[in-house]
């Protein structure tokens, strides 16, 4: 296959090149060295091309060696952390229950502490909109409902449902909450 350049006046003429090069008798061979050398060409742009400066000194990267909370098993990971962030996880390969290998939930973990979608201060539906409020709001309008449920339908009038989604150590909290409320209304999709 001949590539030549095409000048501006060309545009049908262009076109039709284009699409002659596009027929089924160009072999992969003359496809892959087309590609290849307009890859080249714009890789070689002086305006893409640029000298690598350095950018001071590389953040240090430590490894923490740390148990998934999703849920009982107990596996193994080992997170990567620079300045105090989590950037990374890796494998525990040496980990006796997991061995190195996580579920989808133990290889997202990262994902529950740094996602853009993790809410991280208490929201209000106020007039169709959500209205950001302080923690102390929040706890003292959610305080005062339950009170009221309580005070009208007794401790039995809540039920408390845990997930898979939930760590550890958020379904012990529901537990020991629902025993503080005074109910045994606390199941759990496992149920384990």
């Amino acid at each position: 296959m001949k590539l030549r350049r095409v000048t501006p006046g060309e545009g049908s003429q262009a076109k039709a090149a284009w699409l002659g090069a596009l027929n089924p008798d160009v072999g992969r061979r003359g496809l892959l060295a087309a590609a290849g050398l307009g890859l080249g060409a714009a890789a070689l742009s002086p305006s893409l091309v640029r000298e690598a400066k350095a950018q001071g000194q590389a953040p240090k990267t430590v490894q923490v060696k740390t148990i998934c909370s999703n849920c009982a098993t107990g596996c193994g990971l080992v997170g990567e952390t620079q300045n105090g962030v989590w950037t990374s996880q890796e494998p525990w390969f040496e980990h006796p229950i997991n061995q190195g290998s996580l579920c989808s939930k133990g290889a997202a973990a990262r994902e529950h502490v740094i996602s853009e979608k993790r809410l991280r201060y208490p929201m209000k539906l106020e007039g169709g909109k959500w209205k950001r409020i302080s923690w102390d709001t929040a706890m003292g309008e959610i305080t005062a409902k339950l009170k009221d449920v309580r005070a009208k339908h007794g401790p039995d009038a809540l039920m408390i449902l845990g997930s898979a989604h939930h760590s550890n150590e958020t379904c012990y909290g529901l537990r020991k909450f629902s025993a503080f409320w005074g109910s045994n209304n606390v199941d759990h999709q496992a149920r384990i």
